[in-house]
Parts: structure tokens; C-alpha cells; sequence
């Protein structure tokens, strides 16, 4: 049976997910602001990619009046309560609700809105970029898409959902524990964009300072115990790919948030790395380094705002 799928806006992320969606024949609509409506309607949806280009015409609205069987969601944090009233009537009695952002406080604040057996789990790990004018492009041929259900009521959509996806060029996860998967990347990106935004500088450029290399696994050790204190101790295999990442001489790896500040605009931090800290304080851990990361980020922020 034909899935109903919102797709909240046609960016980058979601517009490349919910491409592939329409490509394997589910019924897909865009809702998107007016002028990348206006952008959609002359060109299409276009998505440019090494596994295969998406030129499309497609349903696209600025606005919704009837529920959906799934909503998917890639916007910023920073975005999350606009795009929580944006959807709210797209969202019935029976309608799933798939979050495709880092972190995962916005698991709080979509169950608050909507109940938690409305919100599955997910995550993306996907090189993306969109041009002024609208087209997508995906910049590596790796991408991976990680869902699941966080309740049983929401399996069967989740099933349907990987069923759709084994049609597209996508891998494709679909996790019996996709709470632990989340932070398996959370502590990660906590990590990353916590360095990397408080020394302006990419992984490679921190391990050439003296105290570089310190500092990182120094962060990384603090978010692994934030993580296992949690109940979600990192794997030996993920804990082993993460300190490879950010150790590797002359990496050129950094977090988004670090562009994000360099261009002045707004930040994931309170969402990323300031989570990480509060659910530390909660359980009672000591954690000085990420304490010193979140700082600076709400510094950044406080300066950022009062212009």
C-alpha cells in the first residue's frame, strides 16, 4: 500500500531523502516555503548525485489541512518549534512522525507535542549541499539512513518505510535500538563540533598544536562517560571508528556548526553540545572540558543576538 509522506521543506537533506521516496513510487508531498515552491514548480526537483541524478516535477504546498501516515522532519534545531506548529495538521490520530536531525532533544519536544508513539527514531549520514537555485547536490557517494521504531505501535510504518527505501541507492538501517544508534553519533558530534568550533579549526589543524590531541580525546573521553552513564555505552567498534576520526593527522573533518559560526549565523550548540552537558550535570558527572565548549557556544550566541 502507497505511503502518504510530508516531507517539512525541499532542502538539501530532505529534499534528497524524500526524492528517493518519490522515485520508489510512495506518494510524496513537499510542503515548503513560497519561493522554493515557486523554485519547484518551474525546475522540478532536481538532485544531483554519483548514484544517480533525480529530475522530477513534484507535489509541492505551502501549507496542509489533512493528517498523513508519515512526516518527515530535517530541519535545523533551531527551527524545530516553528516546524512542530508548521506540521501540526498534518498530524492525525495514526500518522508517524520521522525526525532526521542530530542530537536528541528534539525527541522531548516532539513527543510533548505529539506523543511519544507518534515520534520514531533517526538519523542520517549524508554530504549535502543545495545551490542558490534549489538543486541538491550530494557530494559523496556514501549515505546511510537509520531508523526505527521506539515503540512497537510504530513498526509496521517503519517496515513499509525500509520496504520503499531497498528501491532507492540508500543504505538503509532499520534498528531495533535506534535510541542507542542516536547516541552512538550524538556523543560523536558532541565531540567533533565541541573541538572544532572552539578552536576554529579542523581536526587536523588541533592535532598540530601541542595540546591538540589532549583536548580531543580529552572531550571524547567526557562524552563516552556521559553516554555510558546514560545506558548507552558506545561499542568497542564505534568507540574505535570515532577515535580514528578524530585523530587522524592532516584531517580536514569539522563539525557544521564550526561553517555556521564562521559565517555568523545560528548554531545546533545548546541543541548538541549543550544537551551533552545537561544530561551529564544530571547524572552527577564532572565534565570540565565540555563545560568549557558550551561556554563558548553560548557566548558566541549571546554576542551573535545582541548584534
Amino acid at each position: 500500500m502507497t505511503m502518504r509522506v510530508l516531507v517539512l521543506g525541499a532542502g538539501a537533506t530532505g529534499g534528497f531523502y524524500g526524492g528517493h521516496l518519490m522515485q520508489a513510487g510512495e506518494n510524496v508531498t513537499f510542503l515548503v516555503r513560497p519561493k522554493r515552491h515557486a523554485q519547484l514548480m518551474e525546475n522540478g526537483l532536481v538532485v544531483v548525485s554519483p548514484q544517480g541524478n533525480i529530475i522530477s516535477p513534484v507535489q509541492a504546498v505551502t501549507r496542509v489541512s489533512k493528517p498523513f501516515d508519515l512526516v518527515l522532519l530535517s530541519c535545523k534545531a533551531y527551527d524545530l518549534d516553528a516546524a512542530i506548529e508548521t506540521i501540526r495538521p498534518a498530524v492525525g490520530p495514526e500518522t508517524r512522525i520521522l525526525p532526521v536531525l542530530n542530537g536528541l532533544n528534539h525527541l522531548d519536544r516532539l513527543d510533548a507535542a505529539f506523543g511519544a508513539e507518534r515520534v520514531m527514531g533517526g538519523l542520517c549520514h549524508l554530504t549535502i549541499t543545495m545551490d542558490p537555485d534549489g538543486t541538491i547536490r550530494h557530494l559523496h557517494a556514501f549515505n546511510r539512513l537509520t531508523f526505527g521504531a521506539r515503540e512497537s505501535v510504530q513498526a509496521p510504518l517503519a517496515d513499509a518505510l525500509a520496504q520503499a527505501y531497498a528501491k532507492c541507492p540508500i543504505t538503509v538501517v532499520n534498528s531495533p535500538d535506534i535510541v542507542h544508534d542516536m547516541w552512538e553519533k550524538f556523543y560523536f558530534l558532541a565531540t567533533l563540533a565541541g573541538s572544532t568550533t572552539l578552536m576554529r579549526a579542523p581536526i587536523g589543524a588541533i592535532l598540530k598544536a601541542p595540546d591538540g590531541l589532549a583536548f580531543i580525546t580529552g572531550l571524547l573521553d567526557e562524552c563516552t562517560r556521559v553516554a555510558t552513564a546514560a545506558g548507552h555505552p558506545p561499542s568497542a567498534e564505534r568507540d574505535a571508528e570515532s577515535r580514528h576520526h578524530l585523530t587522524m593527522p592532516d584531517s580536514t573533518l569539522s563539525a557544521s556548526m564550526m561553517r555556521d559560526i564562521e559565517k555568523g549565523g545560528p548554531t545546533e550548540g545548546e541543541h548538541i553540545v549543550g544537551d551533552m552537558l545537561r544530561r551529564g550535570r544530571d547524572l552527577g558527572l564532572d565534565l570540565p572540558l565540555l563545560t568549557l565548549a558550551t561556554t563558548h557556544l553560548r557566548a558566541y550566541e549571546a554576542r551573535r543576538t545582541a548584534g
